[in-house]
């Protein structure tokens, strides 16, 4: 594997490192030594997989907060999205800053979401699976989410959002989460 940290320190966009030949190729996906060597969560509880019907789908933003932090290994297995997380550590040096990374099925790239980070995606393409495994199960009363519109934060995603779940419409501004 391929690991390459991005700005927000923690974060890792991981490619497969291919080994080809005449039938395709080979690659870990995972590998809880390697993840180690750069001192990254290997603790997966669960695998989850979000199945999204049409294109402009957003899902976010959401984490969950301590002591139910989750580390989050995210991968695109069919279509394509962009996958934005949001550094909401408090005593991080990028505190409320994001980042988009393009996630396709034909890349195999992955994004490593530490602790403390807010999470959401938009699909690119119609009929779009995501995967990721899970440091920590679900906790509702550990949730919480904030409007993927946030001015605070602005993000640029890449398309118009057409379709967001009502509970992620009714998320507050993150003023109302998070302190400046």
């Amino acid at each position: 594997m391929i690991f390459s940290e991005t700005k927000l320190k923690g974060a890792y966009i991981i490619d497969v490192k291919r080994l080809e030949d005449e039938r395709g190729f080979f690659g870990r996906s995972y590998c809880k030594e390697e993840f180690k060597s750069y001192g990254l969560n290997t603790s997966i509880e669960q695998s989850n997989v979000s199945y999204n019907k049409i294109k402009g789908t957003l899902r976010g933003m959401h984490m969950q907060v301590a002591p139910y932090e989750e580390t989050k290994l995210v991968r695109c297995t069919r279509g394509a999205i962009c996958d934005v997380i949001i550094d909401m550590r408090e005593n991080s040096a990028t505190y409320k800053e994001w980042i988009g990374v393009e996630l396709t099925a034909d890349s195999y790239r992955m994004l490593y979401v530490p602790e403390g980070f807010a999470h959401g995606f938009i699909t690119l393409q119609d009929h779009t699976d995501v995967t990721y495994q899970v440091t920590q199960g679900y906790i509702p009363g550990a949730e919480r989410g904030f409007r993927y519109d946030d001015p605070a934060i602005q993000i640029v995603w890449p398309i118009q959002p057409v379709l967001v779940s009502e509970k992620d419409l009714a998320h507050p501004l993150l003023e109302g989460v998070y302190p400046s």
